[in-house]
């Protein structure tokens, strides 16, 4: 069995086989309080830049229609009380999990919220479409997932955006191991296995292929999480080449990683390889593919798509005309900025916290640290540069949009595209 197939069932009724297993064990495992998340999302800013990661050139609104597919036990009452001006629907196989959110949907009053118990394959059954579609963790465990995939793009409109999370192979190789131990064993997802499992973990040898993921996800040890990843009875996984044609397949086209960093051949170590020149000769597509294989720890794909030919949700990319001084930076809320025990010449070093990759940290300069202290997601690139200047001379923008460029690369900001506009008139 390859990693890319992972834990296929050959049984016709998957579709029923996942359900009954969701049932039982519900994953995400089930919150009471989104206190903590409500608070976190209250920042608009936060909010933002998580729309201009979705849509750069569009104006900032909140309003917008959101599906969320496949949306487990919780997804979809965050989705809700982070945009309250939203309208927002959950759809899910379980009926526990349309259950719990439901009890969310009570406690915190969200009148902008619906959920069904409503497989993807008929999501036109709502008869709507949306703006943005978030399904993570979800199309792997279909029975046909290029099915899927094509009814949900029916439902997305023209102009709109949708997040993707699939498994990706490599990374999982020790998941799908064990996932052919627990089959060769007939182990199943019932409380005795799993709580059998759990001992054989904490016995695995040194070096076995599960050990770092084991160690950077606790929650792994918890039953649900356990079923979800050992003993899910549909499972797959996408290299990066699968994952391109799957999005061929389904009419879609590849917008951005969600965290593009670790994808990038200009950032951290996949930089400073032999190799890079070669692989810079490469196209984006085959870059990406073997980045996924130098790094070989990737556990899933996160990715933004679109319909093809969807010209406003077109993504930065390199910032090398002059027009593109006049984007708005806007800071990822999961940047720090560190200022102790720094590489020589470096006023600071910036981090995205969600970066696994200890590679992925930026140095910047003094000038440059003044320039990201200016970011208040209202001035663009120009205005913050001119008025860091003294003279009234015309500014030289090349350094600073390089600068404005690694930060977008490295996950640090994103940008509001919706006001460019051309200066050649002015300047000439």
């Amino acid at each position: 069995m390859s990693p890319q197939e992972g834990h296929l069932s050959s049984a016709p009724d998957v579709a029923e086989i996942v359900r009954d297993f969701y049932e039982h064990y519900p994953y995400p495992r089930p919150v009471e309080s989104l206190d903590k998340y409500q608070r976190l999302w209250d920042d608009r800013q936060r909010r933002r830049a998580d729309y201009h990661l979705f849509w750069p050139g569009q104006p900032y609104r909140e309003d917008q229609s959101i599906l969320i597919a496949g949306c487990g036990t919780s997804q979809a009452a965050k989705h809700a009380l982070r945009w309250p001006l939203a309208q927002v629907i959950g759809i899910d196989c379980s009926a526990t999990s349309v259950r719990h959110t439901e009890e969310l949907k009570r406690k915190y009053n969200l009148n902008n919220l619906q959920v069904h118990q409503l497989a993807i394959e008929r999501v036109d059954e709502l008869e709507t479409s949306f703006d943005q579609i978030v399904c993570t963790g979800v199309l792997h465990h279909l029975a046909d997932p290029d099915a899927g995939l094509s009814a949900l793009r029916s439902v997305l409109k023209p102009d709109g955006a949708m997040q993707l999370m699939v498994y990706a192979p490599y990374g999982r190789s020790g998941i799908y191991m064990l996932q052919e131990f627990c089959k060769r064993l007939g182990l199943h997802a019932n409380d005795a296995d799993i709580r059998d499992l759990i001992g054989a973990l904490s016995m695995l040898p040194p070096g076995y292929p599960l050990e770092n993921l084991l160690s950077q996800a606790p929650d792994f040890r918890h039953e649900a999480a356990l079923a979800d990843a050992l003993l899910h009875p549909q499972d797959r996984a996408y290299s990066v080449p699968q994952l391109f044609d799957f999005l061929e397949k389904g009419g879609l086209t590849f917008g951005r990683w969600v965290r593009q960093a670790p994808y990038s051949l200009r950032r951290g170590v996949i930089a400073k390889i032999p190799q890079a020149a070669r692989m810079a000769r490469l196209s984006p597509a085959e870059q990406y593919a073997a980045i996924e294989l130098f790094r070989g720890t990737m556990v899933r794909h996160s990715l933004i798509v679109h319909r093809k030919n969807s010209a406003s949700c077109q993504q930065p990319g390199s910032l090398a005309s002059d027009a593109c001084a006049d984007y708005v930076p806007i800071r990822m809320s999961d940047t720090i900025c560190v200022q102790d025990r720094l590489p020589s010449g470096a006023a600071a070093v910036l981090i995205n916290r969600t970066h696994t990759y200890k590679d992925l940290f930026l140095p910047i300069a003094s000038a440059e640290k003044q320039w990201f202290d200016a970011i208040d997601g209202k001035r663009s690139i120009r205005e913050m540069v001119e008025k860091s200047q003294s003279t009234s001379q015309r500014v030289n923008l090349d350094v600073p949009r390089a600068f404005f460029d690694r930060l977008w690369w490295y996950d640090q900001i994103v940008f509001d595209t919706s006001q460019t506009r051309t200066h050649s008139a002015a300047e000439s």
